[in-house]
């Protein structure tokens, strides 16, 4: 994780941690990078935030400055921008979004030419030069200047490709959809409607502040109780960018991305898709759902928190299914990221194969209670090593055995150590959590808990 690139790209509130400029350099370094020994081009989208326009602009006029050309699809998801960035065969793309955030913030999440995640390494490279560590870049002049390209109609590509996803028709079925007045207020509805399901769509206004406001994915009791309220079959809640999504059954209770991984992944398995028999899950996952795969003899992977590391697992082991608790799911024989739109898709047409309601399909994965509390400690590493943490985090692992687990994991950003328990009942998880904390304390490393 560099000083401004973290997992997710460069995010923060908008004009503060992240400016205008930073949005120019980070145009005129890879302007210069890819163009180096052929003229470059570059696809940009955004999402429906105020600021996302000024960095559009600024990353257009940064692209076009250092001699390639910069393609501007406009309003548009972050995996629409991974799509479209490898298969119309673009150097590289870039995604204007942060995501789940408020309005206040905003992002710039960059892609390499397969619509993956950039690798560290460039990354670094655009830091330094964020930095003045790196020499100036000289300014193409004449008819070396680059074009800005309207490319609107890459999403209606994208449209296209994802309602040839479905096998069946979504025909009489009542989905509602949550677009949280984001990048998919107008992708989604299109993409529904073109399957045939009677759609019913709520948060699809954006007026550049309203963005993930009381809504979408982050917010889904709106939607729970649209679909309750209007006897709907399901309902689909997407966040800003529309990477993740996380559903809600016909008695509007929540389906979350681990249940959506078990009801995808069982039945990709039952028609002979999920070769490599594994479900790819961060260690966040719940212990309910490695229960309710150990059931179906399906294996896990379990990677950092992160959806890059996710798919990075993925790749490198051939696997098909993967994603987190919050919505981000990733079908890797369609895409390269997490998808909610596609998310959406592939549950739904599960429902439509099985002829089985979501809570039934559901209701096989037992979420067992979670409690989790962040403490700040003088060294994450010497807590973790501390030979009386270790031995709470023993005992509380022996006691729980097959029926809970307790996890440390350390900030990125912070001297912060995450503690989580799970069990059968909030009192037991409470119990071990503080039982570790306390032995934190009783070392000395423990400064407060947050």
């Amino acid at each position: 994780m560099g000083k401004y690139f973290g997992t997710d790209g460069f995010r923060g509130e908008a004009g503060v941690v992240l400016t205008a400029e930073h949005a120019f350099k980070i145009g005129r370094y890879l302007g210069w990078y890819y163009g180096k020994d052929h003229h470059a081009k570059i696809v940009i989208g955004k999402d429906t935030r105020r600021s996302s326009y000024m960095y559009e602009n600024a990353l257009a006029a940064g692209i076009t400055s250092s001699g390639s050309d910069a393609y501007l699809l406009h309003v548009t998801t972050t995996p629409c921008v991974s799509y479209i960035t490898r298969t119309e065969m673009f150097d590289c793309g870039v995604m204007i979004s942060a995501s789940h955030n408020p309005f206040t913030d905003n992002g710039i999440k960059l892609m390499n030419c397969d619509g993956e995640k950039m690798d560290d390494a460039l990354q670094d490279e655009i830091e330094r030069y964020i930095d003045g560590l790196i020499d100036e870049i000289p300014f193409a002049t004449g008819d070396q200047v680059g074009c800005t390209v309207d490319f609107y109609s890459g999403r209606n590509r994208y449209i296209g490709y994802l309602t040839n996803v479905a096998t069946k028709s979504f025909e009489d079925r009542k989905v509602a959809l949550d677009c949280a007045n984001g990048s998919s207020w107008m992708i989604a509805p299109a993409v529904f409607n073109a399957l045939g399901s009677k759609t019913y769509v709520i948060n699809n206004s954006p007026d550049g502040s309203n963005i993930n406001f009381g809504c979408g994915s982050t917010h889904i009791e709106g939607l729970c109780e649209y679909v309750k309220a209007n006897q709907l079959d399901c309902g689909f809640a997407f966040d800003g960018d529309a990477d993740r999504c996380l559903a809600v059954d016909e008695n509007g209770e929540i389906v979350n991305g681990d249940k959506i991984m078990y009801i995808c992944g069982k039945y990709l398995k039952s028609i002979g898709q999920l070769p490599s028999n594994k479900v790819v899950t961060t260690v966040m996952s719940n212990f309910g759902l490695y229960k309710a795969l150990d059931r179906i003899g399906i294996s896990y992977e379990k990677t950092a928190v992160g959806d890059r590391y996710v798919y990075e697992n993925m790749k490198e082991f051939n696997h098909m299914v993967g994603g987190e608790q919050s919505g981000h799911v990733i079908f890797r024989k369609y895409a390269r990221t997490g998808d909610g739109i596609l998310t959406a898709i592939m549950l739904l047409s599960v429902l439509v194969e099985t002829q089985l309601p979501l809570s039934v399909l559901a209701s096989e994965v037992t979420m067992y209670p979670q409690v989790l509390k962040n403490v700040v400690v003088d060294d994450k590493d010497a807590t973790l090593e501390d030979p009386a943490v270790k031995l709470a985090v023993e005992a509380a692992t022996a006691e729980l055995g097959d029926n809970g687990r307790v996890l440390l994991r350390k900030s990125g950003t912070e001297p912060v150590l995450r503690v989580m328990s799970e069990a059968g009942s909030n009192e037991e998880c409470e119990k071990h959590v503080d039982a570790i904390i306390e032995s934190m304390k009783v070392s000395g490393h423990l400064i407060k808990i947050k």
